[in-house]
């Protein structure tokens, strides 16, 4: 039954859901079947060598999620006590959270209203003798402008390390997010693009980054001498399941990241008169894709941001609010002052984005949201 459902039916749309309608049940059938559900297995490295030449990198390292992505990634380079780490304030909580695992301190940069992302021009007053590297976040699919901050990089002798957990598939300037800084991280929970449950996945063009992240993933355990571990390590492995359900997400990324281009235009089509509703900024230089369809509610709209989300719930329609700017949260409190970053917050709203849409169920949402300013 369509969510979208008859009269006296309870409506709901959510706000993302898996599809699962590939080669995924075939695949973990035959890792039970076989016994291989652990580390190690056929699927697993066959996922990281699809996934890596996607991103148009050399090689990938998958990991138990995103998060431990970054924190292998930043590891992998020597990130550690007393360094500094640029990281865009508006972004999820992870990114942040990484550094600290580390002992490394965020350094939190403002954004810029032309992508959302963190902008390029207020990252250089943030560099210290401390700085070590920089974090780009490709926000809600829209990819960071990453000449300047390349540029940045190249001048101060610094890693750039973009979190791609968004961003599966979008580009720069014609290259895949992810294979253009050092390292590229991303993301398979749930609700990203394409999933393993849980999962992560470093990808880099550097060999031997390549072998220490793998060294460190897998509890730095010697390769000539098993059990020995000269170093702390980290059980940060995926699972040969998990990787079986990501290779049969890859089969179809294509026709999926083509369908959220459609659900993203349809969006844009039914919302680009609505009298304060701000859509997506999109850069002529980039190909963004549709993690989640975001929006900014503005004054002018008639309600603010909370408020239509509490009115689109009532009718069944599932939303998000933009997260809020790391600056502002309890661990990572300061009186810096991050204007563009908590503007996109306090309006930012995130629509139902799933590739089940029905082009009906987009309709109905922008429909609800134009009755809904009606009737203020």
């Amino acid at each position: 039954m369509d969510k979208i459902e008859k009269k006296n039916k309870k409506i709901f749309i959510p706000i993302a859901e898996p599809v699962l309608k590939g080669n995924e049940l075939k695949y973990i059938s035959n890792c039970i079947k076989t016994g291989w559900i652990s580390s190690q297995g056929k699927y697993v490295i066959e996922f990281e060598k699809i996934f890596s030449r996607f991103c148009g990198s050399s090689y990938g390292v998958s990991t138990s999620n995103g998060t431990m992505a970054l924190h292998l990634a930043l590891k992998t380079l020597g990130i550690g006590l007393d360094d500094e780490v640029i990281v865009p304030t508006l972004t999820f909580v992870a990114t942040a959270n990484a550094v600290v695992y580390t002992g490394a301190k965020p350094i939190f940069v403002d954004s810029e209203t032309s992508t959302w992302n963190m902008d390029p021009k207020k990252i250089e007053e943030k560099i210290t003798n401390k700085t070590k590297a920089i974090i780009v976040v490709h926000l809600y699919g829209h990819p960071c402008d990453m000449d300047p901050i390349l540029d940045i990089a190249k001048r101060y002798k610094l890693y750039v390390i973009e979190d791609s957990a968004q961003a599966h598939g979008a580009r720069y300037k014609g290259r895949r997010v992810g294979s253009i800084g050092d390292i590229g991280c991303f993301s398979f929970y749930g609700n990203k693009i394409i999933t393993t449950g849980e999962g992560g996945m470093i990808v880099t063009d550097n060999s031997e980054w390549y072998k220490r992240s793998c060294f460190l993933r897998d509890h730095s355990m010697s390769k000539e001498r098993r059990y020995y571990h000269p170093e702390i390590g980290y059980n940060y492995r995926l699972t040969n399941v998990q990787a079986a359900i990501g290779l049969a997400q890859m089969e179809r990324l294509n026709s999926m990241l083509s369908k959220r281009e459609k659900i993203n235009n349809l969006y844009d089509h039914l919302l680009c008169n609505v009298k304060g509703i701000s859509l997506q900024p999109h850069a002529e230089w980039a190909d963004q894709v549709c993690w989640l369809y975001s929006i900014l509610v503005e004054k002018d709209f008639g309600f603010l941001r909370d408020e239509l989300m509490m009115r689109l719930n009532k009718k069944g329609i599932d939303t998000r609010p933009f997260f809020i700017p790391m600056h502002m949260l309890p661990p990572y409190k300061t009186s810096h002052d991050f204007p563009v970053a908590e503007g996109l917050s306090e309006k930012g709203l995130n629509l139902p984005s799933s590739i089940a849409l029905k082009d009906r169920e987009i309709k109905f949402i922008c429909d609800t949201i134009k009755k809904i300013k009606r009737k203020n």
